[in-house]
């Protein structure tokens, strides 16, 4: 097999799967674990892929659903920005509540291979921890919306409402000075559950939702403990929501990932 055709499948084995080890890779490819490590490294650089102990997982562009398609690529650079500065505030050992907005995928592909416990309600954000050997997944069930794959309704909110976790990472799709919102209520009543079953609210927003109202909403701006967004919010808004009493956390235009130690998986 050509070296460009190998590595197309290497990533085509690694996406389906979310996780493989290197010893699989090599069995299925025919090749030394070693040419593994050089293809993964060039896979690294394009950011399709991040190894961790023993294997590699998936971290390339988001999922084929609507709701990535229509938001992902506009917005992508400030995504990004704010899920590097989101995961600074997730400390190894957290229980994590992550929602299916496309901020918060960019979040958990910057969390993969950390020892975490997971919750979500995001068949996308799942599938990235699926495998993972340092990662504790739950994920709640219910009605899926075939738009964002995220399950919702009240099985889903049944569920959330039964745990807790240390802190809850949430997107939405406008602010107001009158709150917090997001187009639909199904989606709205699951994200109230998930804010109280965490016992810190984070809420990842990009600059253009400001000053933006949207269906339902889902709080108020003083029920949320966090706000990450890019540098491009305006004066008038970092005021506001400190007003508020809203710790605010604006990421810069330009912030290197901190890889952060894996921790070993506890005995």
């Amino acid at each position: 097999m050509q070296a460009d055709a190998r590595r197309t499948r290497l990533l085509d084995l690694v996406r389906s799967r979310g996780f493989a080890s290197l010893p699989e890779l090599a069995q299925e490819l025919d090749v030394s674990e070693s040419t593994i490590r050089r293809d993964v490294e060039l896979l690294e650089e394009s950011g399709s892929a991040r190894r961790t102990h023993g294997g590699v997982f998936y971290t390339g562009p988001s999922p084929n659903l609507p709701h990535f398609e229509l938001r992902h690529e506009m917005q992508w650079s400030k995504k990004r920005q704010i899920a590097k500065a989101a995961a600074l505030l997730i400390e190894e050992g957290d229980t994590v509540i992550l929602d299916g907005g496309s901020t918060t995928y960019e979040l958990a592909q910057m969390l993969v291979g950390r020892t975490l416990q997971i919750v979500t309600n995001s068949l996308p954000v799942a599938n990235l921890f699926m495998a993972s050997p340092t990662t504790e997944l739950i994920l709640l069930g219910g009605y899926v919306h075939s738009a964002t794959g995220v399950s919702l309704g009240p099985y889903a909110n049944e569920m959330i409402s039964r745990l807790s976790a240390r802190r809850a990472v949430l997107s939405v799709a406008g602010i107001t000075e009158h709150g917090l919102y997001n187009s639909n209520l199904l989606l709205v009543e699951t994200e109230r559950a998930m804010m109280k079953a965490g016992g810190e609210v984070i809420i990842v927003a990009d600059s253009t939702k400001f000053g933006r109202q949207s269906l339902a909403q889902m709080c108020e701006l003083s029920e949320v403990d966090k706000l990450v967004v890019d540098h491009e919010i305006s004066e008038a808004w970092q005021k506001k929501v400190q007003d508020a009493g809203v710790d605010l956390i604006v990421a810069p235009a330009e912030m290197a990932i901190i890889d952060r130690p894996i921790s070993p998986k506890a005995s």
